[in-house]
Formats: C-alpha cells, sequence, structure tokens
C-alpha cells in the first residue's frame, strides 16, 4: 500500500528535469546575487577611488548603465524562476510513470507542439546565456587588470603604473579619470578589501552564467529525448487505435456470421 504508492511516486520524477533544474537556479542565483552586489561594489569603487560622480539630467553614464544592469537581473532571476517551473512541469507530464500511475492517455498534436516549443526557446535562451557569460567576462578582465597593477606596485619598487578608464569605455575621451600606483588614492584602494571582494563577486557571477548554460544544455538534451518519447508514442497510439478497430470490425463480422448462421439454421 504505502510503500508501493512511495515507490510510484519515486518512479514518476523527471530526475534529468529535477537536476537541471537545480543547476540552473544555482546558476542564476549565483549571477544575480553575486553580479548586483559586484555592481554596486564597482559604484563604490567609481566613487570613492575615482573621484567619479553621476551626471546630472537624463545624461546615460556609467552609473545609469549599472542601474539598468541591475534591473535586467532582477528581471533574469523571475524570468528563469518561472521557466525552471514550466520546464519541470513538462518533464512531469512526460515522464513514463505518470502514463502508468494515471493510465493510458492521448498524445496530441498540441502536446508535440508544446515540445517542440519548448526545445526552441530553450536553444534560444541557451544563446542569451552564452553571450551574457561572454559580457561578465569583461569586468573580470578589467579587474584582474586592476587587481595585477596592484600586485606589481607591491612587488616591484618605483614603479609608476596607472590605469585609466577611457581604455575601457566608462568615460568618455575628453574626461580623463585614471589613478596611478604613486596615489594615495590608488594605495587606499588596493588595501581596501571592497576590490577584492568586488573581484571575486565578479568571478562568482560569472561561474553561475557558465552553469546556467550547462543547465540549458542539459535541458536541451532532456527535451529532445521527451520529444522523440512523445512522439513514439504517438506512433504506438495510433498503431493500438487502428489494432482496435480491425479488432472491432473482425468481432462484428464474426458476430454477423455466427447470427446468420443461426438463423439459417433455425
Amino acid at each position: 500500500g504505502c510503500f508501493e504508492c512511495c515507490i510510484k511516486c519515486l518512479g514518476g520524477i523527471p530526475y534529468a528535469s529535477l537536476i537541471a533544474t537545480i543547476l540552473l537556479y544555482a546558476g542564476v542565483a549565483l549571477f544575480c546575487g553575486c553580479g548586483h552586489e559586484a555592481l554596486s561594489g564597482t559604484v563604490n569603487i567609481l566613487q570613492t577611488y575615482f573621484d567619479m560622480t553621476r551626471a546630472a539630467g537624463d545624461v546615460i553614464d556609467v552609473f545609469t548603465m549599472i542601474d539598468i544592469f541591475k534591473y535586467v537581473i532582477y528581471g533574469v532571476a523571475a524570468a528563469f524562476f518561472v521557466y525552471g517551473i514550466l520546464l519541470m512541469v513538462e518533464g512531469f507530464f512526460t515522464t513514463g510513470a505518470i502514463k502508468d500511475l494515471y493510465g493510458d492517455f492521448k498524445i496530441t498534436t498540441c502536446g508535440r507542439c508544446v515540445s517542440a516549443w519548448f526545445i526552441m526557446l530553450t536553444y534560444i535562451f541557451m544563446l542569451a546565456w552564452l553571450g551574457v557569460t561572454a559580457f561578465t567576462s569583461l569586468p573580470v578582465y578589467m579587474y584582474f587588470n586592476l587587481w595585477t597593477i596592484c600586485r606589481n606596485a607591491t612587488v616591484v619598487d618605483g614603479a609608476n603604473l596607472c590605469l585609466d578608464l577611457r581604455q575601457y569605455g566608462i568615460v568618455t575621451i575628453g574626461e580623463e579619470k585614471k589613478v596611478c600606483t604613486t596615489s594615495e588614492s590608488f594605495i587606499k584602494m588596493c588595501d581596501s578589501n571592497e576590490l577584492n571582494m568586488t573581484f571575486h563577486l565578479f568571478i562568482v557571477a560569472l561561474a553561475g552564467a557558465g552553469a546556467a548554460v550547462i543547465a540549458m544544455v542539459h535541458y536541451l538534451m532532456v527535451l529532445s529525448a521527451n520529444w522523440a518519447y512523445v512522439k513514439d508514442a504517438c506512433r504506438m497510439q495510433k498503431y493500438e487505435d487502428i489494432k482496435s478497430k480491425e479488432e472491432q470490425e473482425l468481432h462484428d463480422i464474426h458476430s454477423t456470421r455466427s447470427k446468420e448462421r443461426l438463423n439459417a439454421y433455425t
């Protein structure tokens, strides 16, 4: 009784979709959480050590872009939370154990279209996450250069190394915002924990984006297998319908002949 029910419930869980969902949620959580905090740390570093201020009016500057990225992160977190649930539901309804639990079911054209739609949508999201991963590697590269300059400044005495934000397109060409190893603000920035924390947060966000890409690839394999299962089930259902129809026709013919013989004998 209870043991058999538990076995049926455990057998109805789509473990492949479950693993992909956990990996997706973990990657999105790391990317969104660490990315948000890293962007906030970047704002503090720019304002504290590079003497940058927000532009007045409707001018789009680096701080406005950072705020836009934060709102994008909020949207990504909400969208993929819902999308993960949808994929899990799709996995449940294409698991063979559900068919055994609820009996035979009709495979409709709509079900196959839904599976194909999820495959196409997941493929698009995989490409999008590849772009996000490539974009997230840019701040990691920038902070790695800054961290390297700080390390070289402590190793080489008297070295005059500078970091110019114009090289990364953060400020315009006419606006000079740079710090050198000889300045007091640069020394404070290198000695602060904020720089190391922001650098490592961007690294974790990059790892989260990579995990989301792996989850999308995993989902593509699961959805492709589910679509093949639904297609085979549809063919099997058609075969069973034709077989039962032929058997019913043979039974009707046999019954008709039996009645004719009985009437003739009578």
